[in-house]
This record gives structure tokens, sequence and C-alpha cells, in this order.
């Protein structure tokens, strides 16, 4: 009989907030939206959740996993690619900003499939040494389409860049993605390529070596798995999971 083939074990980053339920009002808590593991389940991976730790601890937790997701959340802190606050800029997670970056180096350094979602792909940016535009609506206008209406995602287009990984995903000339963010890559960071735009020119996505990629939309909140399923295809060549000859 043909053994089953192992499902790839992914990890994703997570919130570290306040929050309460039944009996307890406002306890310290790790948190995530649950169509992030519900999107790795549907592609044939097993999602397990990281919290903020220690950095130095985040080779060796990488080394335990198969592939990375870094998940959408609060603005990066503007310091950490030398910037000072915009007004409109809300950086209140300085645990998460550091543990996720020393995640992003560890993957980087391994080769271990990553895809980072929204602030995902910024902080991958950053970490490559780019930049961020602060406020969108300072670029593009007051009347744009990258925030939906409070506490929703708005929906608009993105064109993949011809010879792209991302292209190869999405053959179409423009695809219409779920998306909420007021934040965008201004400065490219060194070894990524910019595989997605929007018609106003945001940068919409980027990929790096091996399968390293960042969106600036939010795959969990889409039907179209065509992304994490590239990543658990992915994640399938890692060693761990490869037979042995």
């Amino acid at each position: 009989m043909r053994a089953m083939t192992p499902r790839p074990v992914i990890g994703i980053s997570t919130f570290l907030l306040d929050a309460g339920w039944g009996r307890w009002d406002a306890m310290r808590s790790v948190l995530l939206p649950e169509r992030y593991p519900a999107l790795v389940r549907e592609s044939g991976g097993i999602a397990v959740m990281l919290p903020p730790d220690a950095p130095e601890h985040a080779a060796a937790s990488v080394a335990r996993l198969d592939g990375l997701i870094v998940a959408g959340g609060e603005d990066v802190a503007p310091a950490l690619y030398g910037e000072s606050p915009h007004p409109r800029t809300v950086a209140n997670a300085p645990e998460r900003d550091l543990w996720e970056a020393a995640l992003i180096r560890a993957a980087l350094a391994a080769g271990t499939p990553l895809l980072g979602v929204c602030r995902g792909m910024q902080l991958l940016n950053v970490v490559c040494g780019g930049s961020l535009i602060q406020h969108l609506p300072d670029v593009v206008g007051e009347v744009h389409d990258h925030l939906g209406a409070p506490s929703e995602y708005g929906r608009h287009p993105i064109h993949p860049v011809a010879g792209t990984l991302l292209a190869d995903l999405f053959p179409e000339p423009a695809v219409v993605v779920p998306t909420y963010h007021h934040q965008a890559v201004a400065r490219l960071g060194e070894g990524l390529t910019v595989s997605a735009l929007h018609a106003d020119g945001t940068v919409e996505a980027v990929e790096g070596p091996g399968f390293t990629l960042g969106v600036q939309w939010h795959p969990e909140q889409s039907e179209d798995l065509r992304i994490p399923r590239a990543l658990i295809r992915a994640a399938r060549l890692s060693p761990a999971l490869v037979p042995a000859v």
C-alpha cells in the first residue's frame, strides 16, 4: 500500500493581547483569527501557533517547521526602519515586532517556505532593509480602496507582474482580493522583487529566494486557495518530509 504523504507543519505568528471570555475579564492572551489555521488545514497542512517569544529562540522554532506564515496585525514600529511615527501609525506590539522579525530572518537563512500576510509582508520588507509608507492616503489620496469600512475588509484588483512566482499562481491580468491596510512598501528591501501592483502603483506583493512571498491582502479571508496551496507544496519539499532514498 502506498504511504500517505505527511502533512507539512506550518507555524503561524500570533497576537499578544488582553482578552476576556467566560468568567475571565482581561487576561494576557495569545490570539489568532481562526481563518488562518483553517486556511492551512484546507490547503493540506497542520497549523501550529507561534506566540511571541525571545528572538534568540526563533531559529530553533523555525527548524521544527516545514513552513511559516507571518500573520497580519498592528503597524510595524517605524524605529525598525529608521523613521519617527506618523500621527496615524499605531505600532503597539514591540514583542511581536522583534519575535516576527527574528522568525523571518531564521526562515530566510534556512530556506523555509515563508508567507507574509499584510503586516507580515511589510515586516518582511523591513527585515530586508526596506521602508514603509506609513499612511497611504498621503500618497494615493483620501479616496482609495485599500481599506474597507470599519471592521470590514475591502476588495480591489491586484495586477501580477509577469515572470514572477505570483504570476505563475495568478495567470490572470487582474485578481480581486480582500484587503485592509493603510501602510505599504516604500523602499523595496534587498533581495526582494515586486510581484503585484495596484492600479495606483501601490506594491501589493513581493517575493524573494525560494518560496518567500509577501502579499498585502488577506488570503485567509478568501476562498481562493492558490497561495496557501503553493506554500504547502513548497513545504512538502522540507527535508523532514522528503523520504530518504
